[in-house]
């Protein structure tokens, strides 16, 4: 399988639906790389053009597979052997283009549903099964600006629970579409 997923936290929503780049956290590493390396995800890229934002995330990654923590946890040092820190979007399409000798199809999530440019789970399997190379784009803070949907090839669609409220931490959402987009 060649899946790829990114954690954008630029160019993102706030609120007020003003665009913003958004903080990295620690549980949002954490949780995704463990779910990356779970289904199958050649590799996790964080992107954030804040540089005090990289090297906090250069330092957690080092810690937990070169310091005290790979020794402490075995488990989360390979899940966080799958992050890679990147500046932009363009640099983290480059890199798997380089790995991969072929552009991903970009493919973004999103809360709310979308007409023009949705994909199914199904179609997105699809791809998946016959080789494509998908790197799957998720956003952080109120999630992925404008910019961002009208550059990407596909949106997913969107999680739909059995009622109106509809807003899940991404943590919670990567986990739900890597299942089903990867699980058995």
């Amino acid at each position: 399988m060649r899946l790829y997923i990114g954690l954008l936290h630029y160019p993102v929503y706030d609120k007020n639906y003003q665009k913003i780049a958004s903080a990295i956290t620690n549980l949002d590493l954490h949780d995704l790389s463990r779910s990356a390396k779970s289904y199958g995800v050649n590799q996790f890229f964080v992107i954030t053009p804040l540089e005090d934002q990289q090297i906090f995330a250069e330092r957690l990654v080092t810690h937990w597979i070169k310091g005290y923590g790979a020794r402490y946890n075995e488990d989360r040092k390979v899940a966080f052997e799958l992050i890679r820190i990147m500046p932009t979007l363009d640099h983290a399409v480059g890199a798997i283009a380089d790995m991969e000798r072929e552009s991903p199809i970009l493919i973004a999530t999103d809360a709310s549903r979308h007409d023009s440019k949705n994909i199914t789970y199904a179609e997105t399997r699809g791809f998946l099964n016959s080789g494509k190379v998908v790197f799957l784009l998720f956003g952080t803070a109120w999630g992925l600006h404008q910019d961002i949907l009208n550059r990407v090839d596909f949106i997913l669609d969107s999680i739909q629970g059995n009622t109106d409220y509809n807003h899940l931490s991404v943590r919670t959402a990567a986990g739900i579409i890597l299942d089903r987009l990867a699980g058995r």
